[in-house]
């Protein structure tokens, strides 16, 4: 089950990473889990320097320049209820619109979109799960993230102190969907001061679920592979259509 949910949010959080630019690393250090109190300092609004609006255009700004992205990746899944950790990674490559390919090295998985249809493969349980992209429970984040959606629409933002959450030089928005989704509550985007690029991003669910995603040597604009987008799955896997 565990499994099944982690190659789910990779789903929701594929695409909100294009932002990425070639020479922006992950963070040097890893920022704290989002706290749940509300009244917690690190999730307190701060009002100085530009707004969470300005913040998000700027950033909207470089998802409407970038038609590709690629780059290594660090997963972590978080179930603080089970007390369970998963790690993963591997590879990601993004075409806009609609276009996107997961390599998961540690197991084999893959996560793929040709900008029509979402597949996901599960290498060890033998399975792969089949959906149309416009009928996935992540349609907001994944619109914005694939370059046809806008960040301001789909989220009411927030912006937090950066050095609470582990951030130096930088912004964090933190966004909450204004259409209800089951998949998740928050999402904190962790963005660089310099280029407005997004560098992490964490999904924070109801039972405080945490997926997060570091990326390493991104590049962006350049040309995938011939057939990224296309899979197959291996004769006898399962096809799950929801």
């Amino acid at each position: 089950m565990l499994h099944r949910l982690a190659s789910g949010f990779a789903l929701a959080t594929a695409a909100l990473l294009i932002g990425l630019s070639a020479d922006a690393g992950p963070p040097s250090s890893a920022p704290p889990a989002p706290p749940a109190p509300k009244d917690d300092p690190a999730l307190k609004p701060v009002t100085s320097g530009p707004t969470p609006e300005q913040i998000a255009d700027r950033v909207q700004a470089f998802y409407d320049r970038t038609k590709t992205f690629k780059a290594g990746f660090r997963q972590r899944y978080t179930v603080p209820t089970y007390g369970k950790t998963k790690d993963s990674s591997g590879s990601v490559v993004f075409e806009k619109p609609g276009k996107m390919s997961w390599r998961y090295t540690n197991n084999g998985n893959r996560v793929v979109s040709d900008g029509k249809i979402i597949k996901i493969y599960e290498k060890e349980n033998k399975q792969m799960y089949e959906q149309p992209l416009e009928k996935s429970q992540y349609p907001a984040a994944l619109a914005f993230l694939l370059g046809t959606g806008s960040l301001k629409q789909s989220f009411k933002l927030t912006k937090l102190d950066p050095k609470k959450m582990g951030v130096e030089g930088g912004y964090v928005l933190l966004g909450e969907p204004k259409e209800a989704t089951p998949a998740y509550q928050k999402m904190f985007l962790y963005i660089d001061g310099g280029t407005y690029q997004v560098r992490r991003v964490i999904l924070l669910d109801a039972q405080r679920n945490r997926n997060r995603f570091d990326f390493l040597n991104p590049e962006v604009n350049a040309k995938p592979p011939q057939g990224e987008f296309s899979f197959t799955p291996p004769a006898g896997t399962q096809i799950i259509r929801p």
